[in-house]
């Protein structure tokens, strides 16, 4: 996925179509506890939710890119 380089720099290897970039987030209590009840009511998993909500925000902030957001730069 990444190699280190000098200096704390890392260097992307080429991804194939399906390769994810993986993510830190911090949430307020409230908010976590709320996407944990969402997951656990469709019976997916706590990532799907969120990533599902970051699709749909993308969709309607900027639906010139898609639904999955994949061309939205920076």
């Amino acid at each position: 996925m990444t190699k280190a380089k000098k200096g704390g720099k890392k260097k992307m290897k080429a991804q194939s179509s399906t390769a994810q970039v993986r993510a830190t987030i911090s949430f307020p209590p409230e908010v976590y506890e709320t996407l944990e009840e969402i997951a656990k009511q469709k019976k997916v998993s706590l990532a799907w939710v969120v990533r599902e909500a970051a699709e749909q925000y993308l969709s309607q902030k900027w639906p010139l890119f898609g639904a999955a957001g994949k061309n939205v730069a920076g």
